[in-house]
């Protein structure tokens, strides 16, 4: 179902009456590195290119800031001024 790279590969599955679907992942508390104070021109993955040099890794961030983010939303213009983790590239994967 996933690609042998992908985060969610090892992400439980239910299977309903109606539909079968995957669970959400598990994330794992991540210590971050840099902080970094958010401006109303960021945006995630622009946040990743630079950091990560991938934009793609724009996930990194926020899982390491569940408690500021929602969704994918990569506009970050509500939370100027607040300041953010950027956490070390630890995953093994080429798009997470």
């Amino acid at each position: 179902m996933f690609d042998r790279d992908s985060r969610y590969l090892k992400t439980p599955v239910f299977k309903g009456a109606d539909f079968s679907g995957t669970r959400p992942r598990i994330i794992q508390p991540t210590s971050g590195v840099l902080e970094h104070r958010v401006t109303k021109e960021d945006r995630l993955d622009r946040l990743a290119a630079h950091y990560y040099n991938d934009s793609r890794k724009w996930w990194l961030i926020l899982d390491a800031n569940p408690e500021i983010f929602f969704g994918g939303n990569l506009d970050m213009g509500r939370y100027a001024n607040s300041v953010i983790v950027i956490p070390a590239d630890n995953s093994r994967s080429r798009y997470g």
